[in-house]
Order: structure tokens, then C-alpha cells, then sequence
């Protein structure tokens, strides 16, 4: 009751009361109460930024992701390794195709890792890891029969992502998160708001990641969104935490370079490098569906593989809308998850 009566103010009074109006404060007061730092002065500081998202143009099309603090570069850095390994007529889902996307996977997280943080305190540009000169180093370095070691230190996360296209072609990629199951565990009763506790992302050690007055936090949130070069637009996304960079590539490639029907680029079965949430073990999960004979390849390469159920939650929660060229909109959902996907 205490949340439906803060947003039945909000949409009365507009959303700048929770910054700097009544909600605010009350908030402010709240939090104080249970020791936490922050102060009415942090609320009204507040301001959302309208940013350029990264790109990074591939043989197929220009994908769109999130600048940092996210680790949306890292996901644009997959599918460009990717496209440079020259497999568009691997098989599907085949040892090329899969082992491919998780040695990419391991150059963009290193990278990921060395640089990306609170942008202020970046020591280069992320539009850096993503050019020409860039990507061809980083790919010359994938062993396309061996498996680089690993693992390295994971980035944990917990998410939903939601999608929507309207009539007139607008499309939309959007992701949400309060990090832990229920964030902080503060609630203000009051105002009845639940808060995100992805602060505990930062560190003490220096670096762009490093805990500071006024400092954003890694997190890893990165909705994608891809103008393909037959005219064709898709929105996608994942929850997972370490996981979401691996999922869509997995279901960009599947559907976009390898031609995989999206509801089917989504159900397929998956595959996870090192830890994510409620996962201690680093090692390369595949879920139980794969052929038995790719899983015998991925193990003779060097893989550490630990083979999972089915339809594992750990996989992430994926989705997309792809709107055709000739204006048909085609939706996917997870069966891993309680999602859907619906036509309004």
C-alpha cells in the first residue's frame, strides 16, 4: 500500500518530487534512520544523463549498447571478435561457432576488467576497445583449437530486461535491476521503496571501479539493440550478470549471421563462462541439451566443462523483438523464466 500511494503521488505530481519534493525527503529521512549515508542533498544532485550508446559495425549490421559504468562495450567487443574470425559458414551452434563466441568472450572480459568503471575515472575511451585496430589485435590472439586458460575474478549481477516495439517502428531495448534478490533489504516504510544495493560493486583497491564521494559503480546492465543492413531492427536482452554478454551473443549470432528463427535462437541451449548469480564454480556450463559430441570437442580443446540441466535458471532470462524489414515483428521469451512476449 505504502509503494501504490508513493506512485499514485508520482504520477500526480511528477517524478521530480522523488528527487527533490516530498518523496525525497521522506526518503532522505528514512535511510538516514538506518544509518545509510546518503542525504537529501544526494537526491536533489541527481540527474539522468542522455547518452550516445557504443556501436560497433559488423558484416551483418551496427549494434548498440550501453556506455559505462556497464559492461555494454564488453558485449559489443564479443560479437566484433566474432565477426572477424571468419565463420559465417561454421556450423550452427558447432564447435567453431561456440567455441569462437567464448574465446571472444575471454578477450572482451579481460579487457573489461583492466578499464571499464565510473567513466570519469577511466584511464581511455571505451570507443577505443571497440576500433578496427583494436579488435583485429584482440582477435589475432583467439586459438581457434585451443581454449585460452581461465578463469579470472567474475562480476556478479542479477537483472530483467524488457523490449518493446510500437506501430510506428520505434523500438525500445530497457533493463532493470536492484542487484541482490531484494537489493539492500531497506525498505522506508513510509514510501514503501525498496533499495538497489549496487554499490557493493565498487572496491577499495585504485582504479575506475574504486569507492568515492559522488563515484558510479560497475554494473551490468546492458540492453542491446541492432540496425541489421536489410533494414531489419532487433532489441534484446538478458538478466545474468556475467552472463548477459554470453547470452546475446549467442542469440545475436544465432539469429542474425547463422539465420536461426529468434524464438529458436532463444531456446536453444546455452552456455555459461564462470560464475554468475548463486554459481560459485568457473567453469564453462553447458547445458545438457548440447550435442554430446561438441561438449567431447570443447573438453579435447581445454575447456573446463561441468554439463548442466536442461533449462538452467543460471542462463540467463533472455527476449527480443526483431522487426522485419517488411514491417512483421516477431517476439521471443524465455522458457527458462516466468516472461512473455504479447502484441497489444
Amino acid at each position: 500500500p505504502a509503494l501504490a500511494a508513493t506512485l499514485e503521488h508520482l504520477g500526480r505530481v511528477g517524478f521530480d518530487d522523488f528527487y527533490r519534493g516530498d518523496i525525497a525527503q521522506t526518503n532522505a529521512r528514512g535511510l538516514e534512520a538506518v544509518g545509510s549515508p546518503l542525504r537529501l542533498a544526494d537526491f536533489e544532485a541527481y540527474d539522468a544523463k542522455i547518452m550516445t550508446p557504443l556501436s560497433v559495425k559488423l558484416s551483418t549490421g551496427t549494434v548498440f549498447n550501453m556506455v559505462p559504468p556497464t559492461q555494454g562495450v564488453a558485449s559489443l567487443m564479443i560479437l566484433g571478435l566474432f565477426d572477424r574470425l571468419g565463420l559465417s559458414g561454421a556450423a550452427l551452434d558447432g564447435f567453431d561457432h561456440v567455441h569462437g563466441l567464448i574465446e571472444a568472450t575471454k578477450r572482451a572480459f579481460l579487457k573489461r576488467d583492466a578499464h571499464v568503471g565510473d567513466p570519469d575515472r577511466m584511464s581511455i575511451d571505451p570507443v577505443s576497445l571497440l576500433s578496427d585496430e583494436m579488435l583485429d589485435q584482440e582477435a589475432a590472439k583467439i586459438d581457434m583449437k585451443t581454449a585460452l586458460s581461465w578463469p579470472h575474478v567474475a562480476k556478479p549481477g542479477d537483472t530483467i530486461w524488457m523490449g518493446a516495439v510500437d506501430a510506428n517502428g520505434v523500438a525500445v531495448s530497457y533493463i532493470q535491476s536492484i542487484f541482490w534478490e531484494f537489493g539492500s533489504g531497506v525498505v522506508v516504510p513510509e514510501t514503501g521503496v525498496l533499495w538497489q544495493n549496487r554499490g557493493s560493486s565498487f572496491t577499495l583497491h585504485d582504479g575506475p571501479n574504486q569507492l568515492g564521494p559522488g563515484r558510479l559503480p560497475f554494473h551490468t546492465l546492458n540492453p542491446a539493440l541492432a540496425k541489421l543492413n536489410d533494414g531489419s531492427v532487433l532489441t534484446y536482452g538478458t538478466m545474468g550478470g556475467e552472463g548477459q554478454p554470453q547470452t546475446q551473443s549467442a542469440i545475436f549470432t544465432r539469429n542474425v549471421m547463422y539465420g536461426q528463427d529468434l524464438q529458436e535462437a532463444v531456446t536453444a541451449p546455452r552456455w555459461l563462462l564462470g560464475k554468475t548469480w548463486g554459481e560459485d564454480t568457473t567453469t564453462l556450463k553447458l547445458e545438457n541439451r548440447f550435442d554430446p559430441g561438441l561438449i567431447e570437442q570443447l573438453k579435447s580443446a581445454g575447456h573446463t566443462v561441468e554439463v548442466v540441466g536442461p533449462y538452467e535458471d543460471m542462463m540467463g532470462h533472455a527476449g527480443g523483438i526483431l522487426l522485419r524489414k517488411d514491417g512483421v515483428m516477431e517476439g521471443a521469451t524465455d522458457p527458462r523464466a516466468d516472461g512473455a512476449v504479447a502484441a497489444l
